[in-house]
């Protein structure tokens, strides 16, 4: 999860972010897209993972700056699968919302 998140924080990974997601799931995204810097990420929280055999899960919140400049926050259920001894991303659920909305939210 980590390593996702500081390949899109550097930018210009899109292989590696390809290469961890599970093909079944990439949604035609590519690496040349998965490579563009999109948005300036600032920070990474781990808020729970688990893992039940070959299937396993991360909820994290990470806050990035927008292409307006408005801070916000990125807040997903990660869903990984294990197959032949690695682990691929498959899907998540998303809430993004500027972090004062995110506050309030609670």
């Amino acid at each position: 999860m980590r390593a996702r998140f500081s390949a899109y924080t550097i930018g210009g990974h899109g292989q590696y972010l390809m290469d961890t997601w599970h093909p079944a799931y990439s949604r035609g995204n590519t690496a040349n897209s998965l490579s563009l810097k999109t948005h300036d990420w600032r920070s990474l929280q781990i808020l729970r993972a688990g893992q039940d055999g070959n299937k396993g899960g991360v909820e994290f919140v990470a806050d990035f700056v927008d292409n307006q400049g408005v801070l916000q926050r990125h807040h997903e259920m990660s869903y990984f699968e294990r197959h032949k001894g690695r682990w691929y991303y498959t899907d998540g659920r998303v809430d993004i919302r500027p972090i004062e909305q995110a506050k309030d939210a609670g």
